[in-house]
């Protein structure tokens, strides 16, 4: 983990980390390892003033401790809305919106299709999520080695809806933060029972709103469009689901909030491993900043840096804005989600005392201690060409699936029979999926071998995007046979179009004494 923590002061407001020095197995203080932690006790106290030593969301007695973030305001918080509000209307359309009459995405995990982009994938299209998913984790390590947590800030659905939603809603029914915190603090009466009811209220339903929108990229527009509408008696597991999925938002919105990034989400442990000195994030500018005093009126900048004091005030603005409750000031940390609030608000305060913008910004650790711009390191470049690799493979793999996927075996326990005119006949069961966006008619035809091969019922026409079954029938004179079994390679047809070849094997008898 990259720490720009000056060392030498220590706020005076906490903020938490994930690291503990108590939580730690061993030696004590005395460099002997006194045994497994059940049997070891610990006489030292936790350090209160130092942010590593306990959470921001926890207190003394490891309750939690609710935390009111102020309202931010500013020029990163006014790009976040606009970004937010696009994002938020293609989640909530995205639904409805057909591509060549399939969903844009849809992940029908109980009816195993996938639609991305329209197009429907199959498991028979494993290979293609295998080299997806790997491309998706290799842009996530190069992304956040060269900007680090800019996704958690800017484009995570939790972010996202949490800040410009819920947030934004709880402003508006109860105030900013020290109004938030006196009606917590005060004893229940008619007022607040009502405030709490509006908001939990609205809560509910936008949680209800979301969790019917996910299960609409599950399982389709459609199909929730019929659990809606139909006998609630013939959906009660669709209900089940659409009470689930809203009771799990409303306690992430509601009460969860930042513990599902500092505690569930494995995206702030897994970014230690990628940043580094080079890697962009919200920091602050410590060589800058140090050491911190109050801002004293009419104060010239010379006669303050005289003093040794940088242009860090000690407001504490930074904290009051964060919606995880740490110090921006004590470096990178598990926490920080990169919103950019704390900037807002450290940009206010100097605005205020005519100082430069920037005193936390988005810099790289090298940007701030030795005055170096961002730049593409071997490691990015490493991490570029393995991607670009992999975007290749995935596209190729796209691009060259077929729009068929036959499946020709032979019917389970039947055995082969005698057509009559010195024939022999095995049936086999046709599994073909079709992948286009077109009804397909299928016909078969014998590639390798004189015969007749027909499929029962008439033919099959496969429905696009669908699955169709059938039977098929093949009878090959005897005399060709080889053997007791002979290799057949089967050309599927759609119309006079070749869509592939098929092999299966042919069973026939071993010797004339063996005919049924």
């Amino acid at each position: 983990m990259i720490d720009l923590t000056p060392s030498e002061s220590i706020p005076s407001t906490p903020a938490p980390s994930h690291e503990s020095a108590d939580s730690l197995p061993g030696p004590d203080s005395t460099g002997v390892d006194a045994g497994p932690a059940t049997e070891r006790t610990s006489t030292r106290e936790v350090d209160w003033q130092d942010f590593r030593e306990h959470l921001a969301t926890a207190d003394k007695d490891g309750n939690r401790r609710w935390i009111f973030p102020k309202k931010p305001t500013g020029r990163w918080y006014q790009r976040r809305t606009i970004l937010s509000w696009a994002m938020l209307a293609v989640m909530f359309i995205g639904p409805v919106v057909r591509i060549q009459g399939n969903p844009l995405l849809m992940i029908n995990i109980v009816d195993r299709r996938f639609s991305i982009l329209g197009q429907i994938f199959w498991p028979e299209d494993a290979i293609i999520f295998a080299v997806a998913m790997l491309t998706f984790l290799g842009g996530i390590m190069i992304f956040t080695t060269a900007f680090g947590r800019l996704w958690c800030g800017w484009t995570c659905p939790q972010t996202v809806l949490m800040e410009m939603v819920f947030r934004k809603l709880e402003y508006l029914i109860e105030g900013d933060a020290q109004e938030q915190k006196a009606l917590a603090a005060a004893p229940w009466s008619p007022r607040k029972v009502r405030i709490k009811a509006l908001k939990h209220g609205i809560f509910f339903a936008l949680s209800f709103l979301i969790g019917n929108t996910l299960l609409s990229y599950i399982i389709g527009s459609d199909a929730l469009i019929r659990i809606i509408t139909d006998d609630p008696h013939e959906h009660l597991a669709g209900l089940g689901f659409m009470l689930l999925f809203t009771l799990v938002f409303y306690a992430i919105f509601a009460r969860f909030r930042e513990q599902a990034c500092t505690f569930i989400c494995p995206y702030g442990r897994f970014q230690s491993a990628l940043l580094d000195e080079n890697t962009m994030v919200v920091a602050y500018d410590s060589k800058r900043g140090e050491s911190r005093a109050p801002w004293k009126r009419n104060q010239s900048i010379a006669l303050r840096q005289a003093e040794g004091h940088g242009d860090c005030v000690n407001c504490h603005q930074c904290v009051a804005v964060c919606p995880t409750g740490i110090d921006i000031r004590n470096g990178v940390q598990m926490e920080c989600v990169n919103c950019t609030a704390c900037i807002d608000a450290c940009d206010t305060v100097m605005d205020k005392i005519g100082r430069p913008r920037g005193l936390v910004r988005y810099a790289s650790l090298n940007g701030i201690q030795h005055g170096q711009p961002l730049r593409f390191t071997a490691r990015m470049k490493l991490y570029s060409v393995v991607l670009t690799g992999l975007i290749l493979l995935f596209l190729g793999l796209v691009l060259t699936r077929h729009a068929v996927e036959t499946l020709l075996l032979r019917a389970p326990g039947a055995l082969f029979q005698s057509a009559g005119e010195g024939r022999i006949s095995n049936l086999y069961t046709l599994k073909v999926i079709n992948k286009s966006n077109r009804d397909l008619p299928i016909r078969l035809q014998l590639q390798n071998v004189e015969g007749q091969i027909d499929i029962m019922g008439g033919g099959l026409t496969v429905p696009r995007n669908q699955l169709g079954q059938s039977s098929v029938l093949i009878s090959l004179p005897r005399a060709l046979l080889k053997g007791s079994t002979t290799p057949v390679r089967i050309g599927v047809y759609s119309g006079t179009n070749h869509l592939e070849t098929v092999k299966t094997v042919f069973v026939g008898p071993r010797d004339d004494s063996d005919t049924h």
